[in-house]
């Protein structure tokens, strides 16, 4: 099972945690439209400042669950789209776990992993093609499954096979030496 990313234009969202607004260039990426009135500009690393042309709302549908982003700016100048994590965390009740190669966004009551992507040339993105929630049938009743389970479950595979699927961002191996598997389920 496999959990997929749209919303209603450009899908992919560069996560940065240094935005304070969320911004997009693609103008169909949004809904309920107003012209932006006033002369502010959008400030980039190098200073130059971009013209903000509207601000509207979006959301990022999976088949479980929306994500809203709400007063996003449009600026047609920006050459990605920025998601402003802390306001996507409050707006969401979620929150982002990075880890080098591959980050999760998880239900902040449950801990529920709802989406996770990978990184790719430095940087984490919400995109059609790389997001995916870890499968139900991996995950859902099997969080707490030990390491011993999970080794009976897989048909007692050898270590050097865990050592690989950990090298290879599959598995996380959290203190309590639990092991939650990552992996992408092809029917």
């Amino acid at each position: 099972m496999q959990r997929n990313l749209s919303s209603t234009g450009s899908a992919d969202w560069f996560l940065d945690t240094g935005a304070n607004q969320n911004v997009t260039p693609d103008l169909a990426t949004l809904t309920a439209l107003e012209s932006y009135l006033s002369n502010d500009n959008f400030h980039v690393g190098d200073g130059k400042g971009l013209p903000i042309s509207h601000l509207g709302h979006t959301k990022i549908y999976t088949p479980h669950r929306s994500f809203t982003l709400s007063n996003v700016l449009h600026v047609p100048a920006i050459t990605k789209p920025l998601l402003y994590i802390q306001k996507f965390c409050v707006d969401n009740n979620v929150y982002f776990e990075f880890h080098p190669r591959v980050f999760y966004v998880k239900d902040l009551n449950t801990n529920e992993v709802l989406l996770s992507g990978q990184s790719k040339d430095g940087l984490y993105s919400l995109t059609k093609s790389s997001v995916t929630s870890v499968p139900q049938a991996y995950w859902s009743p099997c969080t707490s499954a030990s390491a011993d389970l999970w080794h009976r479950r897989l048909g007692h595979p050898i270590s050097r096979i865990y050592q690989l699927l950990v090298s290879k961002n599959k598995i996380i191996c959290n203190k309590k030496n639990i092991l939650i598997f990552n992996v992408k389920v092809v029917l």
